[in-house]
């Protein structure tokens, strides 16, 4: 009788195991689903920003340095979507994607800072039009974050709380990181004058 008991204890604690292992897997690949769709929205961002600079280019003859640091901050930001999307639960690759596309929408505030002293630029068709794209898919791109943001704390809660943090500790659960783009024009401090 001791030995049914026993072995019954032991099946429960097996499917206990596998429940929590399976949850802690569930929630890992939720996180990279979520990671694909901020990397469709990201390459759609990466895709509009050289039409940007090409209808920019015509305008902007004298401003060559302004928009080779938006191809460079792009390229930059591309090459760290790849890295990032090959393993986006690396929290390295997630924190240098965010810096790439924060150094990015930084390039970006200028060239459009830029824009505005040229009422040519400004009034073009093509200009707006790409203009009203890139607002709708930073729009995107912030939702995008958000829910991934989601899944990384949901996944990150489950592996440190007992008793899965035991399961993620010995299968090597690893922990993920948040996506936090940095916005320069938010930590701007405003100008107050009388």
């Amino acid at each position: 009788m001791a030995g049914w008991i026993f072995l019954a204890v032991l099946v429960l604690l097996l499917a206990f195991v596998v429940v929590l292992y399976n949850r802690l897997v569930g929630l890992r690949n939720r996180v990279k689903n979520a990671f694909a769709q901020i990397d469709v929205q990201l390459t759609r961002r990466h895709d509009l920003i050289p039409n940007l600079v090409e209808t920019a280019k015509g305008y902007l003859k004298h401003e060559r340095e302004t928009l080779e640091a938006v191809i460079r901050a792009r390229n930059t930001a591309v090459t760290m979507l790849k890295r990032a999307a090959a393993d986006p639960s690396s929290p390295d690759a997630v924190r240098g994607l965010a810096g790439a596309e924060g150094a990015l929408g930084a390039a970006l505030g200028r060239l459009f800072a830029l824009a505005e002293a040229y009422p040519d630029l400004k009034a073009s068709q093509n200009m707006m039009q790409l203009s009203e794209e890139l607002t709708s898919t930073e729009n995107r791109v912030a939702f995008a974050r958000q829910s991934y943001n989601d899944a990384v704390m949901e996944y990150n809660n489950a592996r440190e709380m007992f008793p899965s943090s035991v399961i993620a500790g010995t299968f090597q659960f690893n922990p993920a990181a948040m996506l936090e783009i940095e916005d320069a024009s938010k930590r701007a401090v405003p100008r107050v004058s009388f």
